[in-house]
C-alpha cells in the first residue's frame, strides 16, 4: 500500500493516489496527504485506480477528509474506481456525499 499526492501549481487542488489496500493501516499516511499542506486546497481528488480493496475504516477516512474539506460544502471527487470499489461506495450511499467517477 502506498499513498502519494500531487498539488496543483496554484495550490488549490490536491490529488491523492491510493495503491493497493485502503484500510486502517493507511490512516496516518492518508491524513498527512491533505493535512500537512502549506495551503488548504479548495478541491480534493481521491484517485482509486490502483486500489484493490477498501474497508469500513477507509470509508471513515473519506468522511474525515470531507469534514476537513468543509463538510457539506466540500469539493471532493473520487475517481478511477474499479467496479468492486464503486459497488462498495454505492452500497454505502457515498454518491450522496462525494462526486464519484
Amino acid at each position: 500500500m502506498a499513498i502519494t499526492s500531487t498539488v496543483s501549481a496554484d495550490g488549490n487542488q490536491v490529488t491523492i493516489y491510493i495503491q493497493g489496500r485502503f484500510d486502517f493501516s493507511s490512516h496516518q499516511e492518508f491524513r498527512a496527504a491533505y493535512e500537512k499542506l502549506p495551503k488548504t486546497p479548495t478541491h480534493f481528488r481521491v484517485d482509486l485506480q490502483g486500489t484493490s480493496y477498501l474497508d469500513s475504516s477507509a470509508l471513515g477516512m473519506l468522511l474525515l477528509l470531507r469534514d476537513f474539506a468543509g463538510g457539506d460544502k466540500a469539493n471532493i471527487e473520487i475517481i478511477n474506481c474499479s467496479a468492486d470499489v464503486k459497488k462498495i461506495l454505492t452500497i454505502s450511499n457515498f454518491e450522496q456525499l462525494f462526486t464519484i467517477h
